[in-house]
């Protein structure tokens, strides 16, 4: 394919203004946004975009379960070269998560085809409609579920909000069919590319504006139980005690420890704890804790869970405690394809744009999309590396480095 022999111009100010507009619509907390699937905010924001979709000459059309697409036909037919994200949110979450890899497609795409036609493949900017799960917290990437066609029959009335209400009624009050999610189905992707933050110091560690994201981790979350016996605090001598909050202390420093020693970008974290009966001069009787751990890589993902199973289970026997464990969610390491990494990289080195490499320590819809067609991804800095918080910032000049990167690919794959 040849290369681009332009460098398309992007406005800063139009770009911010795009992030600002949209970023009014739940807005919350000074720089925040209060955005969930299916709610007015949500529905407003997804209209918002249409209009924009519109504007910027896409044939823009909502799927069964309200993920909005905006396309441009090619003149060779085929199969699409779609690139987006989400625009649901934390609750309060940032501007910039999922938002941006919306406007990110919307600018890229706009700007191809005003400067260079129809492209030869038909090229769409997706919005998708759901992937934080601050709404439905079982919704597990529902947009790009029922893209893929991952939405079991029964799926939209057992995920549940907090107050038990069904997503099914939730896609009712928007004027949503829950008996049309398997329409939302394609079969017709070439290629999905998704422009993201990254959410991480990474990028802001290697003083560059722009990644190329090699893998998706793999995320798996565990819950695990640990059963003594629960006795007094002063009067039970050490060496007989089946204390569970000794042997989770011992487990918590040799799981996060044992991560620490493998380097990045393997991961864990602990992020829960609940103890029972709680009280400052009893042994416990009970200890439960959540187990949240990631690698990028299928083999090293295997690893490291073995390793946490058989070191915890080592020190259950030898404690003396009962120990179960359930697997709550695993969502297995997605490699980006190779094709899409040397379009994004072709991309970066022809506009002269210095990146590097990096596996994603999130997940994202891209892992769905992946069972569908070839995916990739391209990181923009995150100021500090924060995410999921009002505070999260990424400057325009290091946007604009992404979407010029962003619609050299496209450019590659679509024309």
């Amino acid at each position: 394919m040849p290369q681009p022999a332009f460098d398309l111009t992007f406005d800063p100010a139009a770009i911010e203004h795009l992030i600002l507009t949209l970023g009014a619509i739940g807005a919350h907390s000074g720089t925040g946004v209060w955005r969930r699937v299916y709610d007015p905010e949500w529905v407003a924001a997804q209209a918002l975009l249409a209009e924009w979709m519109g504007q910027a000459g896409t044939v823009v059309r909502q799927d069964a379960v309200g993920n909005l697409w905006g396309r441009v036909e090619g003149t060779e037919g085929g199969k699409a070269v779609v690139s987006g994200s989400h625009i649901d949110s934390q609750c309060p979450g940032g501007r910039y998560d999922g938002a941006l890899g919306v406007i990110a497609a919307l600018v890229a795409v706009k700007a191809l085809v005003a400067a260079y036609g129809p492209p030869k493949r038909p090229m769409e900017v997706l919005s998708l409609c759901e992937e934080e799960g601050s709404r439905f917290p079982t919704a597990g990437f529902w947009g790009s579920r029922a893209i893929t066609g991952r939405i079991a029959h029964g799926d939209a009335d057992r995920v549940l909000d907090a107050q038990g209400n069904s997503i099914a009624a939730a896609m009712n009050s928007v004027g949503l069919d829950p008996g049309l999610i398997p329409n939302a189905r394609r079969n017709d992707l070439a290629a999905f590319l998704e422009l993201h933050i990254e959410q991480g110091p990474v990028l802001e560690d290697a003083d560059r504006s722009v990644a190329v994201v090699s893998a998706i981790t793999g995320i798996r979350h565990t819950k695990v139980t640990l059963v003594g016996e629960q006795n007094h605090a002063g009067a039970f001598p050490m060496d007989l005690r089946r204390d569970p909050m000794a042997g989770f202390a011992e487990m918590a420093g040799g799981l996060v420890g044992h991560a620490h020693r493998l380097g990045r970008p393997a991961v864990t974290t602990i992020g829960r704890i609940e103890v029972w009966p709680n009280a400052p001069a009893i042994i416990p009787r009970d200890v439960s804790f959540t187990l949240d751990a990631r690698h990028p890589r299928a083999d090293d993902y295997a690893a490291l869970h073995q390793t946490h199973h058989a070191m915890m289970a080592e020190i259950a026997a030898r404690r003396g405690l009962a120990l179960t464990s359930e697997v709550q969610f695993d969502l297995p390491p997605t490699p980006c394809d190779p094709a899409i990494i040397a379009a994004l990289t072709q991309s970066a080195q022809a506009l002269g744009v210095a990146f590097v490499e990096m596996a994603s320590g999130a997940g994202h819809d891209s892992q769905q999309m992946a069972a569908i067609c070839p995916v990739g991804m391209v990181f923009v800095r995150s100021k500090d590396g924060r995410s999921h918080t009002p505070e999260e910032f990424s400057s325009l000049p290091d946007i604009v480095d992404g979407i010029r990167v962003l619609a050299g690919a496209l450019y590659r794959l679509a024309y």
